[in-house]
């Protein structure tokens, strides 16, 4: 069988098992409660692994791994795709590498500016591994580490012990390439998305993107204060899609396909922002935002906590455009 045949055997027959819908739930169980990880990783397409993170906000009980943990084992070192959201998930993750294979970690991707892509970087700074991160996401961080830092051991308690703020060692503008064993991998940055310095890891011969917060699946997908939602639309049509990925690792969420991400990440931006521009037209107010119907979106996990909240960003955001 061809590579890539064996490729997309290895992915459909794991998208039937994780690819149901996912129903409305804050209140979702550690499905690894052997590890402060949230979940054992799982090899999506061979040599290519994620710890996929709760589709519930960051708590205790999920240790803050409410994102996707991915690794690749590139037959001469692995490298990880986000940091973690504390040193002890960044250990744990290690761990469970260092079940899989014997090669040494070798880099370190960070996907953005957030806590739980570069908090747990102090964990892998100290055990000697570069890490990688765009210059945007590298500023973000070191603007608002300790914040973010403070807001982590606030719903860390005891898990947050051995975390300090620790920026990345390397950083990049627009493309970063990786030739390392079986696989030649691109880190690109595509433009505004969700948050300052979005990444995504690309692997064109296997046709994977691990897309970063870029794309959302499972979960409604917050929208920041400094979040562009129309720059996000573009970034998405005009560079996005053109990578024209056959599988998804997204930032939050199963491993899918680009038609499911696409429907619960540009999809949805555009529908909110249709409901803010109709709402704007007939003379709403700011209080009003915040109703707007969203109801085709309601089976997404977090729908209850960001809705109202991504309402109201989008009507500051587009009151004046």
């Amino acid at each position: 069988m061809h590579p890539k045949q064996c490729i997309r055997a290895a992915a459909l027959a794991l998208f039937a098992t994780l690819a149901a819908p996912a129903l409305a739930s804050q209140d979702i169980p550690d499905m690894y409660p052997g590890s402060v990880l949230y979940s054992k990783p799982v090899e999506f397409i061979p040599n290519v692994w994620s710890a996929i993170g709760a589709t519930a906000p960051p708590g205790k009980a999920n240790a803050g791994h409410n994102n996707n943990l991915s690794f690749i084992v590139t037959g001469e070192g692995v490298i990880v795709i986000n940091a973690g959201a504390c040193a002890k998930l960044a250990e744990a993750l290690h761990a469970e590498i260092k079940r899989i294979t014997d090669e040494p970690v070798r880099l370190v991707i960070n996907e953005n500016g957030q806590g739980h892509a570069m908090l747990g970087n102090s964990y892998w700074a100290k055990e000697g591994v570069p890490i990688l991160a765009h210059t945007d996401a590298a500023e973000e961080f070191t603007a608002n580490g300790h914040a973010i830092l403070t807001r982590m051991q606030g719903y860390n308690e005891e898990l947050a012990e051995g975390t300090e703020i620790t920026p990345p060692t390397e950083t990049f503008d627009d493309k970063y390439v990786i030739d390392m064993g079986r696989f030649h991998i691109e880190v690109l940055h595509l433009g505004p998305a969700h948050s300052p310095g979005d990444i995504s890891v690309w692997l064109p011969e296997q046709g994977l993107v691990i897309a970063g917060d870029m794309a959302f699946h499972e979960r409604m997908l917050p929208i920041f204060a400094d979040t562009e939602t129309g720059a996000w639309i573009e970034t998405w049509e005009n560079e996005f899609e053109k990578l024209n990925a056959t599988y998804v690792i997204p930032g939050h969420g199963h491993p899918t396909n680009m038609d499911q991400v696409r429907r619960y990440t540009h999809d949805y931006l555009v529908y909110l922002r249709g409901k803010i521009r109709e709402h704007l037209d007939n003379g709403g107010t700011l209080d009003d935002a915040y109703y707007v119907d969203q109801s085709p979106y309601k089976n997404l996990d977090t729908f209850d906590e960001l809705a109202t909240k991504n309402a109201g960003y989008v009507y500051v955001e587009m009151e004046f455009e």
